[in-house]
């Protein structure tokens, strides 16, 4: 099951569309779909969970809480859409494009990439974008 919350006024359109890539990204690395929550929100709300819970006082995109059991993929993923926004113009990319981006990075994180040195990183971003273009397949 994939859930779709918004803690903030936006609002994820065609979420089917959605629903469907997610699951085709999760059996792509030969996982199980469990249980994934998207929660869309401010950086306000996300700093507060990134105080409170990782003890980070900064700013970020995206927040994950794993629960995967072996191959059956579950978590919480918290997205700043304000950040979200921010990036997608640092990088000069669409809104739509980057939130595409830190989806899958949740995902990917459940499917056991890290990003914590240089290397790791590397094969992430090669994994976030073979996992966009999955977007524009039909699902």
């Amino acid at each position: 099951m994939i859930n779709f919350h918004s803690e903030c006024s936006f609002k994820i359109s065609n979420e089917d569309t959605y629903f469907k890539w997610i699951e085709a990204i999760i059996a792509s690395e030969d996982k199980l779909l469990g249980e994934v929550n998207y929660i869309f929100c401010d950086d306000e709300y996300l700093h507060k969970i990134n105080v409170e819970y990782l003890d980070h006082d900064t700013l970020t995109d995206i927040i994950s809480f794993d629960y995967t059991e072996g191959d059956i993929i579950s978590g919480d993923i918290f997205i700043s859409v304000e950040r979200v926004e921010d990036n997608a113009k640092d990088f000069e990319v669409e809104f739509d494009t980057e939130l595409l981006r830190v989806m899958a990075h949740g995902v990917l994180h459940y499917c056991g990439y890290k990003d914590k040195d240089d290397e790791a990183s590397a094969l992430m971003r090669s994994k976030e974008e073979e996992k966009i273009a999955m977007f524009h397949v039909e699902q």
